[in-house]
């Protein structure tokens, strides 16, 4: 099915693009939760009157996204965790842990949105990415630490 992108979508395209993509999917997904709109002539007449309105969204969309990066990259973050006889940590440190983490001073950041390649099973300094935006990631130092007993 052909579709008009009203956002950015991750993994699909940008804004303004005309993409094909899976009939479910866009019926399922995309369609009601307003991403898209079908590739119509009637709605690519729409689109490109509301094409203008949308890009100024969009570019504050991205200034606030770099605004929060600033931010979330000058906060300190350390997770303090229980170690075993060899040094290695008890269980991992996951993308939930991390936005649990996040979220106790004021950054509300969906698990879904950090980019961890693996989860973090020993203790040090972690630079862990995290999107705010398809076009902006910050990169967030966490502190692991051990937990004295």
């Amino acid at each position: 099915m052909k579709v008009i992108l009203r956002s950015d979508i991750t993994n699909v395209g940008r804004q303004g693009e005309i993409k094909e993509v899976a009939a479910g999917f866009a019926r399922n997904y995309l369609l009601p939760k307003k991403l898209v709109m079908e590739a119509t002539p009637q709605n690519l007449k729409i689109w490109e009157r509301e094409k203008t309105r949308l890009e100024k969204v969009r570019e504050e969309i991205i200034a606030n996204a770099k605004a929060v990066a600033e931010k979330i990259e000058k906060a300190e973050f350390s997770v303090k965790v229980k170690l075993g006889e060899n040094g290695k940590i008890f269980g991992s440190i996951t993308t939930a842990h991390l936005a649990k983490l996040f979220a106790e001073q004021d950054f509300q950041i969906n698990k879904h949105d950090i980019l961890l390649p693996a989860p973090i099973k020993e203790v040090g300094k972690v630079t862990v990415n995290v999107r705010l935006h398809p076009e902006v990631i910050a990169k967030v130092n966490v502190d692991v630490i051990e937990e004295k007993k």
